[in-house]
């Protein structure tokens, strides 16, 4: 789910162009600009040509791509550096323990946003990336910042309607609902080739100072040998201990 933004502004027509990008893209032709945002070819070639003179897009044999001046951008975001930062050394630890994909992602609207992913040679085939997004309900990470979210998103994603990307996709409204609960109360979610076929997950959220959701870390693996339940223990250690440490660095940051 894209934000919502003002084309009639120059500004906006600006993020439409950066947004038309998806996470597969290498680049984008002047032509596929037009046909993804619908704004005119004039108004399209003019503001990417703007985007490449401010470093958001570079130019290359037939069109555009994402820049670097975008990541520099992306990594200055306070919120998610200073969480990726803490996060990375109980990730790796996480890694270490079980040789399986791991995950840590954050929610924005109705999506999962990955902002950190490190697996191995023998990593599952999984549609998640870094930077990726993924719907919240087929997802055992989205399940965790969903279920320990506001209860009015809650509320909001049961009743739009659920994308089914796999046959084993969740799509009935009650069947969901209960295993929100069930992951409200337990503080852990399980997901079982309903983002993609073939890979099974287990996800624990990472919670603040005043219990509030901030994040969750995941574990995946292939559905031949991965068994989400016998991992458990580890990813919910690990998102405990991050928890710990963040509401540790946030109290000392107030009390300066």
């Amino acid at each position: 789910m894209e934000a919502n933004t003002n084309r009639d502004t120059v500004l906006g027509k600006a993020v439409t162009i950066l947004r038309a990008f998806r996470i597969e893209d290498q680049a984008l032709s002047l032509a596929e600009l037009v046909r993804r945002t619908g704004l005119h070819k004039a108004t399209t070639h003019r503001l990417a040509g703007e985007l490449v003179a401010n470093r958001l897009l570079d130019r290359v044999d037939g069109g555009y791509r994402l820049s670097g001046g975008l990541f520099e951008l992306g990594i200055r975001a306070s919120f998610e550096r200073s969480l990726l930062e803490v996060s990375m050394p109980f990730l790796q630890d996480l890694y270490e323990r079980t040789h399986e994909t791991v995950h840590l992602a954050v929610r924005e609207g109705h999506e999962v946003v990955y902002i950190a992913k490190i697996g191995g040679h023998r990593q599952a085939r999984s549609p998640s990336r870094t930077g990726g997004r993924m719907p919240l309900h087929c997802t055992a990470i989205g399940k965790a910042l969903l279920a320990h979210g506001d209860p009015a998103l809650r509320r909001e994603v049961l009743a739009g309607p659920l994308e089914r990307r796999t046959p084993h996709t969740i799509v009935a409204p009650g069947l969901l609902r209960r295993q929100l609960t069930q992951v409200a109360s337990t503080g852990v979610a399980f997901e079982y080739e309903e983002s993609a076929v073939g890979i099974n997950c287990v996800a624990t959220p990472v919670l603040g100072a005043r219990d509030e959701v901030l994040a969750a870390i995941s574990i995946t693996g292939p559905t031949g040998r991965f068994r989400p339940e016998n991992h458990v223990v580890p990813v919910r250690s690990a998102s405990a201990a991050l928890s710990a440490t963040l509401r540790r660095t946030d109290r000392q940051r107030r009390e300066r």
